[in-house]
C-alpha cells in the first residue's frame, strides 16, 4: 500500500512541477507575410504615422507607410484605432538568472571572486523562467542580461525573450563587461560600530588605483605573449579593441567624472549605468559622447535637500541637455518589476518629456546604447519585425493592453501564469 502511495505521489509532484514551471512552447517561424492595417504607428524614432500599414516577412519589416500609398501581402491584421510599437528593450536586467529570490538553487546571477570579465552570463539565462515570459504581455521583448557582484561582474548578453535555449535567444553575444565603480561615500555600518549616515570613503583612492592596476595589467598580458593562457584577461580583449563597451555602474558626481577619465586613459568605450546623478555632470556628458542608462525612474530621493520628484524628471533634464538616455529598472525585485519599464517612461513623459521622445528611452535610444540599433528599436524597412499591438497607449498602464506580439515575425503568445490569474477572478467578480 505504501508503495502505490508513494508512486502517486510522486507522479503529481510531476504533474504539478510542469504546471508550475513549464513556459509556452517558443512561437514557430514565420511562415507567410503579415500585414498590419490602420494602427497608429509609433516608429520609435520621434515619428508618428496614422493610419498606417506595416508588412513583415521573413522575420523582418519589408514595408511601412500610410495605408492609402502602402500595399499589403500575405495575412492581414486590421488594427484600426490601436497602436503598433517597437518592441521594449530592458537593459541592465537580472531576468532568466534568479527565479525565486528566496530558493538559492534558482539564483545564478553571480560568481565567487572580484574581478569576472570571464563570466558569461548569456550561458547561464534560463529561457523556462516564467518571470521572464510575464514581461512580454507588456510588450517587453529584448533584454539585456547582466551578472552580479564584485568589481567586474562579468559579461553581458543580449536577448529576445522568446526562446527554447541560450543560443536561439541571443541577439547579441558578450555586448559588454560591467564594472562597479566605488562610491566616494559609505554608509556606517551600524552593527560593527560605525557612525549612521553618510561618511567620506577613505579608501576610495586606493580602490580606483587598484581599478587602473588591474587594466594595466591586463593591457600588458593582451599585447604580450599571452602564455600561459589567462580566461579573465582573454575576456577583456574585446573591449580594448572596441567591439565591446565597458558599462560602469556608478551614481555619484566625482564617481561618474574620475570614471570618465578612467575611459580616456584607458582609450575604452563607457555607458554609465544607474547615474543617480547625472544631471549635475550633464554638459559632461554630452560633450564626451557617453550615454546613461537611467537608474529606476519609480524610486524616492536619496539625499534630504532633493525634489521629491528628482527620479521622475531626470531623463528629462539629461535629454534637453544633449545626453543619450534609456531607462533601466535594477534594484528591489528587479525582475518581476521589469514588466513595469514602459511606466517607467509614461512617468518620465508624465513630467514634460514628448512621448514620442519618451518612447525612444525604451526603444530606439536604449537600442543605440546597447549596439543593437542595426536590427532593433524602431519600425523601419530591414530592422526585425519585433513589435506589438496595443490597444491604447502602451507607457500607460489603462492602455497597455496588447492583442498580438511579435519577435523576429514570430507571432507570440500573450497568456502567462499572471494572465490566467486575473482571468480567473475577473471572472469570479463578473457574476457577483
Amino acid at each position: 500500500m505504501k508503495k502505490y502511495l508513494y508512486k502517486y505521489i510522486v507522479c503529481v509532484a510531476v504533474l504539478f512541477s510542469g504546471l508550475s514551471f513549464a513556459q509556452q512552447t517558443p512561437a514557430p517561424k514565420q511562415s507567410q507575410a503579415i500585414s498590419i492595417v490602420g494602427a497608429t504607428a509609433h516608429i520609435g524614432n520621434g515619428q508618428v504615422i496614422e493610419n498606417a500599414t506595416i508588412v513583415f516577412e521573413n522575420g523582418k519589416i519589408v514595408r511601412v507607410g500610410a495605408s492609402a500609398t502602402t500595399q499589403t501581402a500575405g495575412k492581414v491584421i486590421d488594427a484600426k484605432g490601436k497602436h503598433v510599437y517597437p518592441g521594449f528593450i530592458a537593459p541592465n536586467s537580472t531576468l532568466g538568472l534568479v527565479e525565486v529570490d528566496a530558493v538559492r538553487a534558482t539564483k545564478d546571477e553571480d560568481e565567487i571572486g572580484n574581478f569576472n570579465p570571464h563570466i558569461r552570463s548569456l550561458i547561464a539565462y534560463n529561457t523556462e523562467s516564467k518571470v521572464v515570459e510575464s514581461c512580454r504581455p507588456n510588450g517587453i521583448l529584448t533584454a539585456q542580461i547582466v551578472p552580479r557582484g564584485g568589481r567586474v561582474s562579468g559579461t553581458s548578453s543580449i536577448v529576445q525573450l522568446d526562446a527554447w535555449n541560450w543560443e536561439d535567444a541571443a541577439v547579441k553575444v558578450d555586448d559588454g563587461i560591467h564594472l562597479n565603480w566605488p562610491s566616494n561615500f559609505s554608509r556606517g555600518r551600524w552593527w560593527l560600530g560605525e557612525p549612521r549616515g553618510l561618511s567620506p570613503n577613505k579608501d576610495y583612492a586606493k580602490q580606483v588605483i587598484a581599478i587602473q592596476d588591474g587594466f594595466n595589467e591586463v593591457s600588458s598580458y593582451l599585447n604580450g605573449s599571452r602564455s600561459p593562457k589567462h580566461l579573465p584577461n582573454e575576456a577583456m580583449n574585446g573591449l580594448f579593441k572596441g567591439s565591446q563597451k565597458l558599462y560602469v555602474h556608478v551614481d555619484t558626481e566625482k564617481g561618474m567624472l574620475d570614471a570618465i577619465a578612467f575611459a580616456k586613459k584607458n582609450n575604452v568605450k563607457i555607458v554609465i549605468v544607474g547615474g543617480y546623478h547625472a544631471h549635475k555632470i550633464a554638459t559632461t556628458l554630452r560633450q564626451n559622447d557617453i550615454p546613461v542608462l537611467l537608474h529606476r525612474t519609480h524610486s524616492v530621493p536619496e539625499m534630504d535637500d532633493e525634489d521629491y520628484d528628482l527620479s521622475y524628471k531626470k531623463a528629462k533634464i539629461l535629454t534637453d541637455a544633449g545626453v543619450l538616455v534609456g531607462l533601466e529598472n535594477s534594484g528591489q525585485m528587479e525582475r518581476m518589476n521589469t514588466r513595469n519599464l514602459p511606466f517607467l517612461a509614461g512617468t518620465v513623459a508624465a513630467q514634460g518629456l514628448d512621448k514620442e521622445k519618451a518612447l525612444q528611452l525604451i526603444t530606439s535610444n536604449t537600442a543605440k546604447i546597447l549596439g543593437i540599433d542595426d536590427r532593433l528599436g524602431t519600425l523601419e524597412v530591414g530592422k526585425d519585425a519585433t513589435l506589438f499591438i496595443s490597444e491604447g497607449d502602451a507607457l500607460d498602464m489603462r492602455g497597455n493592453i496588447l492583442t498580438y506580439a511579435f519577435i523576429e515575425g514570430r507571432m507570440l503568445s500573450l497568456e502567462t501564469h499572471q494572465t490566467k490569474l486575473w482571468k480567473r477572478y475577473m471572472e469570479k467578480y463578473s457574476r457577483k
